[in-house]
């Protein structure tokens, strides 16, 4: 029988990044967050411990490929490999891990901090956050196949997500099939309740595409902006767009699962996608650093941007007309 050995021993900082997207420190984390729900009672010899677990979960996160799992002489079987994954997995999805680590700021001083780092990227005043859709993509499911199309005609999950200036995640809806618009993700999310129902104070703003409805909370560009405070608002509004852009290039970079089509469920693909967020969020919380060829990369698969929607309902025409106001208010 080969001799499981000591990844956490005999691997520095820099190696367990590199192949685990952690440090020693993260990966030990990790391993408490989940340890109650994957540990099972057994009688049997060499039963596989929570740190394998995990440290094969986070190999196949890193890689996107469950056959190279067993690569790293960690000297379990393919199918305690799949088995490892799902359960750690599903561990690292109940709500109470994710809202340790995923959670839309309420706090006053907060969304204060957050208006301050988007103003001072190009500003833009009242921003707490920057929105956008991105397709993951994943093998064509048993079940209603062709609801999973995108318009580039593969299929995926298309995920809703929103980043702070600094690249934490405050929001990610990973659920709808890759023929949803962005909009209706949007209008049917929590995130949109939070806004119109008042948890986020008037003030706030987040910033995403012309795929987007505008409304006195989101901010979108003008489709064919006049020269002057139009013109300088879109010019503002693309710089400060970009932060979500570049964030979701960071967490596919960082988590390679994410790039190529994922050999899984949509259920499961769900999952996945909500543990990558949670663990960039661990990262950025731990400042922990992205592999070299991480640090800088934009997300290249964005089907809505500056799409022009064709129905403009009554609601949205509110909105319009808040976006001139704020325009001609801050960017004469």
């Amino acid at each position: 029988m080969a001799v499981r050995r000591s990844v956490l021993e005999t691997l520095n900082d820099t190696e367990l990044i590199q192949r685990y997207r952690l440090n020693r420190e993260g990966i030990l984390i990790v391993v408490d967050l989940v340890r109650d729900a994957i540990t099972v009672p057994t009688i049997r010899n060499n039963p596989i411990r929570a740190e394998l677990k995990c440290l094969t979960t986070l190999r196949y996160l890193a890689m996107g490929k469950m056959q190279l799992c067993n690569a790293d002489d960690l000297a379990i079987s393919q199918p305690s490999v799949s088995t490892s994954i799902h359960q750690t997995i599903n561990a690292l999805c109940r709500p109470h891990i994710i809202r340790q680590f995923i959670s839309f700021p309420l706090d006053i001083r907060q969304l204060q901090r957050n208006k301050a780092s988007f103003m001072d990227i190009a500003g833009v005043p009242g921003v707490v956050g920057a929105i956008d859709g991105t397709h993951i993509k994943l093998i064509a499911p048993r079940q209603d196949e062709d609801v999973f199309l995108n318009r580039k005609k593969t299929h995926s999950i298309n995920t809703q997500i929103v980043f702070d200036a600094n690249f934490t995640i405050l929001d990610v809806v990973a659920k709808w099939p890759g023929s949803t618009h962005d909009s209706r993700i949007l209008m049917e999310s929590g995130l949109r309740q939070l806004f119109e129902r008042h948890h986020v104070p008037a003030g706030c703003h987040l910033v995403g595409d012309s795929g987007y409805p505008c409304k006195s909370w989101l901010l979108t560009p003008y489709l064919r902006p006049q020269v002057g405070p139009q013109l300088n608002y879109n010019r503002a509004h693309k710089k400060t767009r970009s932060v979500v852009e570049r964030g979701i290039g960071q967490l596919k970079r960082r988590f390679h699962v994410l790039h190529s089509e994922i050999r899984l469920s949509p259920e499961k693909t769900s999952k996945v996608i909500t543990v990558c967020a949670l663990l960039h969020n661990l990262c950025r919380q731990r400042n922990i650093p992205q592999t070299e060829d991480g640090d800088e990369f934009d997300d290249d698969d964005d089907d809505n941007d500056d799409e022009h929607r064709e129905f403009v309902d009554e609601v949205e025409q509110c909105g319009l007309a808040f976006r001139d106001h704020f325009v001609y208010t801050h960017f004469r």
